[in-house]
């Protein structure tokens, strides 16, 4: 059985999953939290390369002013609880999105759990936080816009080069994305790089997502043929 390279996750389904309860939307998004541990353990131990996961889009700063305070506490709780997770597993950290958003004090704990995790080489996880595709395009096209002028001529450019302007360079482009929920949409995620993903839905929630559907969502993958436009 391949295993995915990369593996990208809209994490959708938290605010049901806690109405479902008689909760409130945080309620769910604390115990999505738990699932984000079972997952990222799980793709480190069978192989994964690189798990991404859609924490938070540039567009949900427009939810309820205390769900979105109460959502960046978590982020900033979190990033600090799971480092032993992360030391012990041998797992690399990063975070991806519009830094302009982010209050100093979480910006510091990224900073800080990068840092720490560096040097990590198992697997790299990836948590897209106040990101949208369309944001990553438009800031590539304005850094490579930036470097012809500097440059004070036509720059050449191609697919390999603008990637290289994303936000995304470096990483390899997910070979499966998963939506849990039962939604069918990217939602403006990673618009650029998921040109050739393959993907997989699920109904179910997020916080009730485990390792048996990671593998169902794994054994799919294993059955599809990517041809990048190709005949066979």
């Amino acid at each position: 059985m391949a295993i995915p390279q990369h593996i990208s996750i809209i994490m959708d389904g938290n605010g049901r999953w806690a109405r479902q309860q008689g909760k409130i939307r945080l309620f769910g998004h604390k115990a999505g939290k738990e699932t984000v541990r079972e997952v990222t353990t799980e793709c480190a131990k069978i192989g994964v390369r690189y798990l991404s996961l859609f924490a938070f889009s540039e567009e949900n700063w427009n939810r309820p002013a205390d769900e979105v305070k109460g959502l960046m506490e978590l982020m900033l709780k979190s990033m600090i609880g799971e480092r032993d997770t992360m030391m012990k597993n041998n797992i690399r950290f990063r975070v991806i999105g519009n830094y302009a958003h982010l209050s100093e004090t979480l910006l510091e704990a990224i900073r800080q759990l990068e840092a720490d995790t560096a040097g990590n080489t198992r697997m790299t996880l990836i948590l897209m936080l106040s990101y949208s595709g369309k944001w990553d395009l438009l800031q590539a096209a304005r850094r490579f816009a930036a470097d012809t002028l500097a440059a004070g001529r036509e720059l050449p450019l191609d697919e390999d080069t603008f990637a290289s302007y994303l936000a995304t360079a470096g990483i390899p482009d997910p070979d499966l994305l998963i939506r849990t929920s039962g939604e069918q949409r990217i939602s403006n995620y990673m618009l650029w790089q998921c040109a050739y993903t393959e993907f997989w839905y699920t109904p179910v929630l997020w916080p009730d997502f485990r390792t048996k559907d990671l593998q169902q969502a794994i054994d799919e993958f294993n059955k599809r043929q990517r041809r990048y436009g190709k005949v066979e």
